[in-house]
């Protein structure tokens, strides 16, 4: 078996580097000429993870003709805004190998899940989803981490379990491909809200009470875009939640942090090669709310931090400031 990865960020070189130790015949596509030469000579990646080495089962290239050619499964791992363009026009080797999308978010544009925009770019190709608590660093390093494969066929659910997961790399199959990539993409947005709050010095308290309702909301809109209330209790909502919102390498909190500490969007993001989903997920969120009738107070106050310039901390004010309800209201 041979899987290609699709990108060569934090994640896409963790899932790499966890497939070739456990002897996967690897290739890394990079779009940047600088990693692909310090994966060749160097056996590190310059820009991400740049001190885990690489295995030698990991081959990288900038071609992608040459990075599909005889995959067995091809792995989509690049930001969420690149991913419609980054697959414009590749094609899999066979119609019948699985494509599956390891990146958690929408797309900008049409506020697509990932897996309908692959589904639109390899027709009749077996669709999949990788999710869950999974920061890139300990994939990388082989620490225990556990996941969610989705896919609407439940046999190929349990093929793609078995060759990419190991006993570190614990994956759990699930049928509910939109429920994972709702929770995967939307916990983004909580993330920044936490981080926020964190900046503030608003406290744990605080920080439970958003990743509580922050649950709830992504929740609430993850059922009406058709997912099942449940995946939202797993890894790959709550788990995914809680992880990003309590864990010190999370792009998305640190982000929030910065805010609540006077920085933009853009000096932050200038500053590092990582994105940060939740800035672009946050449209999506809202669209996607409106379009289906669904409250999401928390995402909105972000969306003002973020897009109208409203001080982190007038945004908290607001959320604390709304009127009491049912909890399961």
């Amino acid at each position: 078996m041979s899987v290609a990865v699709i990108g060569a960020g934090s994640w896409g070189t963790a899932l790499a580097i966890h497939l070739a130790r456990q002897g996967v015949p690897t290739r890394l596509w990079a779009r940047e000429p600088e990693v692909v030469a310090g994966i060749v000579e160097h056996r590190r990646n310059p820009w991400f993870l740049s001190d885990v080495d690489i295995p030698p089962g990991l081959e990288a290239t900038g071609d992608t003709a040459h990075a599909l050619d005889g995959a067995e499964i091809v792995l989509v791992a690049v930001p969420s805004e690149f991913v419609a363009a980054t697959t414009k026009g590749l094609e899999a080797g066979r119609a019948d190998v699985p494509i599956m999308s390891a990146t958690k978010g929408f797309d900008p544009v049409s506020h697509a899940r990932m897996s309908e925009v692959l589904a639109e770019r390899f027709p009749g190709a077996p669709v999949a989803v990788l999710s869950g608590p999974t920061f890139a660093r300990e994939v990388a390093l082989g620490r225990p981490t556990a996941a969610v494969v989705a896919a609407r066929d439940a046999g190929l659910a349990r093929v793609l379990q078995q060759r990419l997961g190991s006993r570190e790399f614990r994956l759990y199959t699930n049928g509910d491909m939109i429920g994972v990539e709702a929770g995967g993409a939307l916990k983004n947005v909580i993330d920044i809200a936490t981080g926020i709050s964190d900046g503030l010095g608003l406290g744990d308290n605080a920080r439970a009470a958003l990743v509580t309702r922050g649950l709830a909301e992504i929740t609430r809109l993850a059922v009406a875009l058709g997912g099942a209330a449940a995946t939202l209790a797993g890894l790959a909502g709550m788990g995914d939640l809680v992880l990003t919102c309590v864990g010190g390498l999370s792009r998305n909190r640190s982000l929030g942090i910065a805010l609540a500490q006077g920085q933009t969007v853009a000096e932050v993001e200038g500053a590092s090669r990582m994105v940060a989903e939740g800035v672009r997920t946050v449209t999506s969120a809202l669209a996607l709310a409106r379009r289906h009738d669904v409250r999401m107070p928390i995402c909105a106050e972000v969306g003002a931090v973020l897009f109208e310039a409203k001080p982190p901390s007038e945004a908290l004010a607001s959320l604390l400031g709304r009127a009491a309800t049912r909890e399961d209201a």
